[in-house]
């Protein structure tokens, strides 16, 4: 595990009461759910690992939904099943981001009981909005979707009305609100915050081309698995325009389907929005575009064909079943390369870790070393560290003792030489210190006349870079 799933659980283990664990909630950038069910897992077992089985659960859950459920074939069921976000992404990596998927799939799942009630799809809808800042603007989506249906389809409307109670549409529009309200004042940053949830860069309040060909490019990310670079407009255009003909694809695919139809387009314009105006985003999070395709789809299949949009336009039927034949054909090639890029990057975790984290903390606890006083530096790297321990460390970010990493106020990025001059203060004034042990995630390159150092051991096999660590004795010369 790394940083970023064992920060949430470093701040749900180390937050001193529930008012603090919310205050420190609001500094990451995400709502409450993922952090409260850390807090319930913690007081069953206090081992991070019963996070990746609680993470493990969720994705099965998801797939099996989608295998029972969804209106796609064995080969279309493979293949997603077995593909990058679920077999890896929303899989492996302990985040958030897998409610994404099940809370979706379970949209989806009880979809038909809205017509006699709509509260358990509110649930839902609630549930997925307080997951993630992409999980709010999916749930967003479904929400307009479902009151363009009520507010548009008479027939749906009377038969609403016809079999349920009156409190269930208030009810439902209470709990939607509430969660909305919930997830937006969480993931809202506090005045001191300076890294807002990781969206340092403010929001885009202008034209950029380049940034606009790269927001539309992150849809082929998703899609394809391939993320074009930034500074190479070939790439860009290309992918860009490869983009937009699997979206027309769909659009049309989707034409006689209104309501999923507008779902498609409400869900990608608002995670197209959020991408080019505030974040970029990673694959975790513009995977979110390859959920809106597939749940469009699958509800695709709960409703008859009609023609009240293709009214509009002079369309041939040997166009449509042409267009038909082309996005089976585009979805089949998407299912594979999500399919290899699943494989592949399970595979890989097998023999390159993803974090060095869990060796390192090995060779500590082999070779007596978990009692010593520790400085760890990049604070942000050392999450692992802190948790698989399950103690704290001496950060000189923050010149004390701590675990997880909030960027605001009061904290503030080291060079090696400040790191050394702490240690040199802590040995000069602590008569119990004659030696401390320093774990960095840089080779040291920087020496103190007045301390020596001995490097014991690294640990760089680690699938991210940042997250290699250089173990050193440090003494009084």
């Amino acid at each position: 595990m790394w940083r970023d799933e064992l920060n949430p659980w470093l701040i749900v283990r180390d937050s001193e009461s529930l008012g603090d664990l919310i205050a420190n909630i609001r500094y990451e950038g995400h709502p409450l759910l993922w952090y409260f069910s850390l807090e319930i897992l913690r007081k069953i077992v206090d081992n991070p690992i019963i996070m990746q089985i609680f993470h493990l659960a969720i994705t099965i859950v998801s797939v099996t939904l989608f295998c029972l459920y969804s209106p796609f074939n064995y080969k279309q069921k493979f293949l997603f099943s077995f593909g990058f976000f679920p077999f890896y992404e929303y899989l492996l990596i302990s985040r958030n981001y897998a409610f994404s998927m099940l809370f979706i799939f379970a949209f989806c799942t009880i979809f038909p009981s809205r017509k006699i009630t709509s509260i358990y799809l509110a649930i839902l809808l609630g549930l997925l909005a307080n997951s993630s800042a992409y999980g709010l603007l999916v749930s967003f989506s479904l929400s307009l979707t479902l009151l363009a249906e009520f507010c548009f389809d008479n027939e749906h409307r009377q038969q609403y009305f016809s079999q349920n109670r009156k409190y269930d549409l208030f009810l439902s529009i209470v709990i939607i609100t509430f969660s909305f309200i919930l997830s937006i004042y969480i993931i809202t940053p506090p005045t001191d915050s300076y890294l807002h949830g990781g969206l340092n860069n403010g929001w885009l309040t202008k034209l950029d081309i380049r940034h606009l060909l790269r927001s539309i490019s992150r849809i082929f990310g998703a899609y394809f698995l391939i993320i074009p670079q930034y500074k190479k407009w070939l790439d860009l255009i290309i992918c860009t325009i490869i983009s937009l003909i699997i979206v027309i694809l769909t659009l049309i695919k989707l034409s006689k389907k209104p309501v999923p139809l507008f779902f498609y387009i409400i869900g990608n314009f608002v995670i197209f929005a959020f991408t080019y105006f505030r974040f970029i985003g990673m694959p975790r999070h513009f995977g979110h575009f390859y959920l809106v395709m597939i749940a469009a789809l699958w509800l695709g299949s709960y409703y008859q064909e009609s023609l009240i949009i293709l009214n509009n336009f002079t369309v041939r039927p040997n166009s449509i079943t042409f267009v038909y034949k082309w996005h089976h054909i585009a979805l089949m090639l998407i299912l594979y390369i999500q399919f290899f890029g699943g494989i592949y990057s399970f595979s890989r975790d097998l023999f390159v870790p993803f974090s060095a984290s869990r060796e390192t903390i090995q060779y500590i606890k082999k070779t007596g070393l978990v009692n010593e006083f520790i400085v760890a530096s990049r604070d942000a790297n050392m999450a692992p560290l802190s948790g698989y321990l399950n103690r704290k460390l001496y950060y000189p970010e923050i010149q004390k003792m701590g675990s997880f990493t909030l960027f605001k106020n009061g904290r503030k990025d080291v060079e090696q030489a400040e790191i050394l001059n702490q240690i040199n203060f802590i040995l000069k004034n602590k008569d119990e210190q004659n030696k401390i042990l320093i774990i960095l995630n840089r080779k040291l390159n920087v020496n103190l006349n007045e301390l020596k150092i001995v490097p014991i051991k690294d640990f760089q096999r680690s699938w991210v870079d940042t997250e290699r660590y250089f173990l050193y004795w440090v003494n009084k010369a």
